[in-house]
């Protein structure tokens, strides 16, 4: 039945909502069903390569450098973070808290132990020092040329991005991420940060916001 409240080809709020979300879900399978193709061997030549190339966008002056622990099938940072180490960042890592909170960062050295947190994810003790990163690495299921990201749905690296910027912190946010994670266009909406760059074992992509930051 038509609502005789709403004018004729005009979307409510909640209609819009809904199809974002039905639009990221769609993508999030596709893009997950494409990330578990990728062989190990590639994947590990991947992040290899992006050792290589991420020092490129990771100014000398930042002193804080957080990443994050890999999920199964996820772009691994470590031989990037090792580099960086090498070079005198120091590195963190986020610690999930309450649901609708942001991340929290804690300093984190090479081969520190680490403890599960939720969703499996392996993150630093509570007690370890926190840390205010100058540089965020961020993990991605799928991005595009505006900067935008597709995550699990969750929300934490955006709730986490915009605090950072808002408190003036995170100069940049990098997604890290295969080549076949791009896509034409990623479905966002006001509550997605974009993000600076992303870098893949191809390419590094730029956006203005990571030479203005």
């Amino acid at each position: 039945m038509t609502d005789p409240l709403r004018a004729p080809g005009l979307c409510s709020p909640d209609d819009v909502a809904d199809d974002l979300i039905r639009r990221k879900a769609g993508l999030r399978a596709r893009m997950l069903a494409r990330r578990a193709g990728l062989e190990p061997g590639p994947a590990a030549a991947a992040a290899a390569a992006i050792a290589e190339r991420l020092p490129e966008l990771v100014p000398p002056g930042a002193s804080v450098v957080s990443a994050y622990w890999p999920l199964s099938g996820e772009l691994d940072p470590r031989p990037a973070l090792e580099r960086l180490a090498a070079r005198g960042h120091r590195l963190a890592l986020p610690r999930m808290q309450a649901r609708a909170q942001p991340l929290a960062f804690h300093a984190w050295e090479w081969n520190q132990p680490l403890i599960q947190g939720g969703f499996a994810v392996m993150q630093p003790d509570p007690a370890a020092p926190p840390a205010v990163p100058d540089v965020v690495l961020v993990p991605l299921l799928a991005f595009d040329r505006a900067g935008r990201r597709l995550g699990y749905g969750r929300g934490y690296y955006d709730r986490t991005l915009r605090a950072l910027r808002a408190a003036g912190a995170a100069r940049l946010a990098i997604g890290l991420a295969f080549a076949l994670q791009e896509v034409e266009a990623v479905p966002a909406g006001p509550l997605d940060e974009p993000l600076d760059a992303v870098v893949t074992e191809l390419a590094c992509h730029r956006w203005p916001r990571a030479t203005t930051a």
